[in-house]
């Protein structure tokens, strides 16, 4: 098992669980998270530090389609290890639906 990071973070990026990640699995794009499944140890304490529950684990439903998101764009992305700003806006943002498609960012982000 392992750890995905969902939509959810899309134009949130509040980034909570960077500073509790043991292994550093993190990587940062323009405007999400993602975790590399093949750095992620399972240890579980990234999900309960984000505040609007864009973590789930592999297992759950709907994360296959996370799991390919989240591997592809930690090889082109990268690392983060420190805590960033989080977006002005970021609360604007948390509630809504369907972000991959009308706002998801394949540009880089800046890694620590």
């Amino acid at each position: 098992m392992t750890y995905v990071v969902t939509e959810s973070c899309i134009r949130c990026k509040y980034m909570d669980c960077i500073e509790v990640c043991p292994v550093d699995c993190f990587y940062v794009g323009e405007n999400m998270l993602v975790i590399n499944p093949d750095e992620c140890i399972d240890c579980g304490v990234c999900e309960p530090e984000c505040p609007i529950e864009a973590i789930i684990p592999d297992t759950a439903q709907d994360a296959e389609k996370w799991l390919e998101v989240n591997r592809d764009y930690a090889s082109k992305w990268p690392n983060i290890t420190k805590r960033g700003a989080t977006p002005s806006d970021a609360d604007d943002w948390k509630d809504v639906e369907n972000k991959f498609e009308t706002q998801f960012s394949q540009n880089p982000g800046k890694g620590s």
